[in-house]
């Protein structure tokens, strides 16, 4: 990105803006280390600040004719003690409120400073301060915000300007933003303003600070050197996939490289057509902090321009995974949220469903796939088969409430997931957006929707990262005469999603209840090893209680879809009924690399050795401690090999 010439003078300190060019003229590869460059020592020095006395206003001026200059630090000064994020807020937005409308720009900036220091600020909450301020005068507003990130020389009061040119800022702030953006802990709140601003050089500066090695890499320093040829053959050349990609990433990519209008200014060039749908599918992935595609701004774009030449590729396993992969997507994923023109979506959908590398008998290796290929090729030939099935050759559905279990390309090694249509919207990507709804074997198996007179919360779905971390979605489900009503929403974390009841007609609800448990459409061999498991364990729970273990889960292998697992946690004295839970314990997990037995005959085997033999003498030591394996005489993981 390119620096404006022109240099307002300094202040009596180097500005962090000043600072950053310095750093990025003297690099050794003209760029970044992984963090950032690193703030001068006095960037964040005021925080030692002596705070002002009692009474006194450190935003006022000390003379009717202007502010004096900024003090530096003493060495002797008494840190003032960090203030919570509530208390930071609302100091913040109380010193800063009466400044944003001084016309002197230049004396306004200089009151900042002297506010901001010695109050123990974190700059986040200062940060969500200055969004919510009221902007009585948004030009002086905007003046003050360019004197601070031009010449502040203080991380709290930069990022107060950073956080105004976030709600005011123009074309002209974009450069002078993305220096900023070089310094450390300055990326995230320079690329939320650049977003409202400029969204390649967003992407481009997220990337630059996210993306160190291989190809991404490359195609990130081409960006950067503006070497459109290099930016087009390294695009081609980025793996995307879950191992090194995540959905943030994909949209960054698709921002910074401008795809649709790579799209539209080639055509007919195949390689870029299949890139450009999988950089799509990898957006519309559950597994992030938020629903990315939904956040890309020409998702709508790029799904009309890839489906309108996707006739040009050929019909190999790679293109029919990647458009199977997006009319999953149009067809009940969080694409169906964006902001379509009025049966556009469905035009699209139909369009792919006609292409003939999209039908199932249109593979070259139709017939039997398990002739053909890798054990890979073999199940993402089957995964196609059983999503084009699902979504062009099952019959419509027209209830209010939908339900489909739900396997993305087995590529990407993702989970399966509930999905939970409600008048045709997705639910959970609409309403949580931080991971997917429960697997089927979750939240249908025993029952799990099914509504009775008994009010019952449930479960519908947990962050990607884990329910403790980012929180889980909660529904409280009851049957009111003829209808069944869905209500008291919650998010494990305290906040509730902005729905009200929702009602379904009870026999309609019921049918499509049963219709979901009894689907197994989405099933591949493994899982449905796993289901049939499942069921003996739920049925018979002593087969592992006899044992002193407690079922935590049973699935398909994650790094092996083919294979599975049942992991269980070892409580001496469980089965008498006399666990200490603050005694010793131990995680195992069971592995069983796939062998082609059919599923009913490989569930059967699974139940009936753990009704044989102790599991404890075939599987695996996971969790614990080695304390703990020492004391009930099993060896611990780093010294042993899988029995």
């Amino acid at each position: 990105m390119n620096a404006p010439d022109e240099r307002e003078p300094l202040t009596t300190r180097t500005s962090l803006y000043d600072h950053a060019l310095r750093q990025l003229h003297t690099a050794p590869d003209g760029r970044p280390p992984g963090r950032g460059f690193p703030l001068p020592d006095t960037a964040r020095s005021e925080r030692a600040s002596k705070s002002a006395p009692p009474g006194v206003d450190p935003s006022k001026s000390d003379t009717p004719s202007g502010p004096a200059a900024p003090a530096p630090a003493s060495p002797a000064a008494t840190p003032a003690p960090v203030a919570s994020f509530a208390e930071s807020k609302e100091t913040a937005h109380r010193l800063l409120a009466p400044l944003l409308s001084d016309p002197d720009a230049e004396r306004a900036a200089e009151r900042v400073h002297r506010a901001l220091r010695g109050q123990g600020l974190r700059e986040q909450p200062v940060r969500a301060a200055v969004a919510r301020l009221p902007l009585e005068d948004p030009a002086a507003a905007l003046a003050l915000a360019r004197r601070l990130v031009r010449h502040g020389t203080t991380a709290a009061a930069v990022g107060v300007g950073i956080g105004l040119l976030a709600r005011l800022g123009e074309a002209e702030d974009v450069p002078h933003l993305g220096v900023l953006g070089l310094l450390r802990g300055f990326v995230r709140p320079v690329v939320e303003a650049l977003d409202g601003l400029d969204r390649p050089v967003a992407a481009l500066l997220w990337l630059g600070a996210h993306v160190r090695e291989g190809e991404p890499r490359a195609l990130v320093d081409a960006l950067t050197r503006q070497d459109d040829p290099g930016v087009r053959r390294l695009l081609l050349e980025v793996p995307v996939e879950r191992r090194t990609m995540g959905a943030e990433c994909a949209r960054r990519i698709s921002e910074a490289v401008r795809l649709a209008d790579l799209l539209r200014s080639d055509p007919v060039d195949p390689r870029l057509l299949a890139q450009a749908g999988r950089l799509l599918v990898m957006m519309a992935g559950p597994y992030d902090s938020q629903v990315e595609i939904l956040a890309h701004r020409d998702a709508v774009t790029l799904y009309e321009e890839v489906i309108a030449r996707a006739a040009s590729l050929p019909p190999d396993l790679d293109h029919r995974t990647v458009l199977a992969s997006l009319a999953l997507e149009l067809h009940s994923g969080a694409s169906v949220l964006l902001d379509w023109p009025t049966g556009r979506r469905e035009a699209l959908l139909d369009a792919l469903g006609a292409l003939p590398a999209t039908r199932e008998r249109a593979s070259v290796h139709e017939g039997d796939p398990a002739r053909h290929g890798s054990a890979d090729d073999r199940r993402r030939h089957r995964w196609v088969r059983q999503t084009v099935r699902r979504v062009f050759g099952a019959p419509p559905r027209t209830g209010r409430l939908r339900v489909e279990g739900t396997v993305r390309d087995p590529a990407y090694l993702e989970p399966v997931e509930t999905r939970l249509l409600i008048g045709g919207r997705p639910l959970v990507p609409e309403h949580f957006g931080k991971g997917p709804a429960r697997p089927p074997g979750e939240l249908l198996a025993g029952g799990g929707l099914r509504a009775t007179a008994e009010a019952r919360e449930v479960l519908l779905a947990e962050a990607w990262c884990t329910e403790g971390c980012c929180g889980a979605l909660y529904v409280t489900i009851r049957r009111e005469g003829d209808e069944v009503v869905w209500s008291d929403w919650r998010r494990s974390l305290g906040t509730r999603p902005s729905l009200g009841e929702e009602r379904f007609d009870a026999l309609a609800y019921d049918a499509e209840i049963e219709r979901a448990e009894a689907d197994r459409g989405w099933e591949w061999p493994a899982a449905a090893t796993a289901r049939l498991v499942e069921e003996g364990l739920r049925a018979r729970p002593d087969l592992l209680t006899r044992w002193d273990l407690r079922k935590d889960w049973t699935g398909a292998d994650f790094r092996d879809p083919e294979a599975n697992t049942l992991s269980f946690t070892y409580w001496p004295g469980l089965a008498e009924g006399r666990r200490d839970r603050d005694g010793p314990w131990l995680q195992f997990v069971w592995t069983l690399p796939a062998d082609g037995t059919p599923p009913a005959e490989r569930a059967a085997a699974v139940l009936h050795r753990l009704a044989t033999e102790d599991p404890k003498g075939y599987a695996q030591v996971t969790g614990g401690s080695a304390e703990y394996a020492l004391e009930l005489g099993y060896p611990w993981p780093e010294t042993t090999e899988r029995r």
